[in-house]
């Protein structure tokens, strides 16, 4: 077994297509509409499905935003250096709600990004 995805529904598809593939630097996987469902599903990711994890956007046809919840956590992505990941993510537009640093009670260095619907996105810097 393996984990094939993870879901999030989005309020405006394009917009987030932006953030993960513009942002992040993800790639649109395929993107396919349902007509009779009234909803569009598009998979982004670092690699292909066959080989790891990805994240499934699912867009309802006429809803514009959700409420989050309070049990959603994150999406968590590993990076070579938390604070230059921060750099890039905020000249590409993006918005970083914790900045780079050593986690509370660790040692481990994290950082924090925002999707455009709200959604948080951990950037964990790589131990070498």
């Amino acid at each position: 077994m393996r984990i094939l995805h993870t879901m999030l529904r989005v309020g405006d598809l394009d917009r987030s297509i932006k953030f993960y593939t513009e942002v992040l630097g993800m790639r649109l996987l395929r993107r396919n509409d349902y007509p009779d469902g009234k909803f569009t599903l598009a998979f982004i990711g670092y690699q292909d499905e066959s080989e790891g994890a990805v994240i499934e956007l699912t867009h309802n046809w006429g809803v514009e935003s959700y409420e989050l919840g309070t049990g959603y956590g994150h999406i968590a992505l590993e990076v070579e250096d938390a604070y230059a990941a921060c750099a890039e993510i905020k000249a590409r537009g993006g918005v970083v709600t914790r900045e780079a640093g050593p986690m509370k009670h660790g040692t481990t260095v994290i950082a924090f990004v925002q999707d455009p619907d709200g959604y948080k996105v951990e950037l964990i810097q790589r131990k070498s």
